[in-house]
C-alpha cells in the first residue's frame, strides 16, 4: 500500500533530474529546428540537409549546428523581436486617440463661444465625451 516506501527519496530526485534534461533536450531541439526552417540564408537542400542531420543523429545534429550558427540565431532572434515591437508600436499608434474628452469639450466650448452650436448641443457634446472618456 505504501508506494513511496518502494521508490527511495534519491530515485525521485534522480526521476526530477531527468525528466528536466529531457524537458530542455526537447525545447534545445524544436528552437533549433525552428530556426533552421526560420532561415532566408539557406536554400532547401542545405535546410533538409541540417533537418536530417538533426534527425538521425540528434545529440551531435543539434550541437553542430548551435556551434555553427550561435551568433546568426541570436541575430535571428533580435530582428524578430524587432519587428514585432515595431508592428506592435505602429499599431498602438493607429488606435490610441491623442485627443481626450478634455480636447472635445474644449473645441466644443470653441464652436459655442463662435456660435457655431447652441448650448444643449454643446450639453451633448460634453456628456458625450464625458461618457467616453
Amino acid at each position: 500500500m505504501f508506494l513511496a516506501a518502494d521508490y527511495p527519496l534519491l530515485d525521485v530526485f534522480w526521476t526530477i533530474i531527468i525528466f528536466f534534461v529531457w524537458v530542455a533536450w526537447f525545447m534545445l531541439l524544436f528552437r533549433a529546428v525552428a530556426d533552421v526552417f526560420r532561415r532566408r540564408d539557406i536554400g532547401g537542400g542545405k535546410k533538409t540537409a541540417w533537418l536530417i542531420f538533426m534527425l538521425f543523429l540528434p545529440f551531435l545534429g543539434v550541437f553542430a549546428y548551435l556551434i555553427a550558427n550561435n551568433d546568426d540565431m541570436g541575430r535571428r532572434d533580435m530582428e524578430q523581436m524587432r519587428t514585432s515591437q515595431t508592428q506592435f508600436d505602429d499599431y498602438v499608434r493607429s488606435v490610441a486617440t491623442a485627443e481626450g474628452p478634455a480636447t472635445e469639450i474644449n473645441k466644443a466650448k470653441q464652436l459655442l463661444d463662435d456660435g457655431t452650436i447652441t448650448q444643449p448641443e454643446f450639453d451633448a457634446i460634453k456628456m458625450k465625451a464625458l461618457a467616453a472618456g
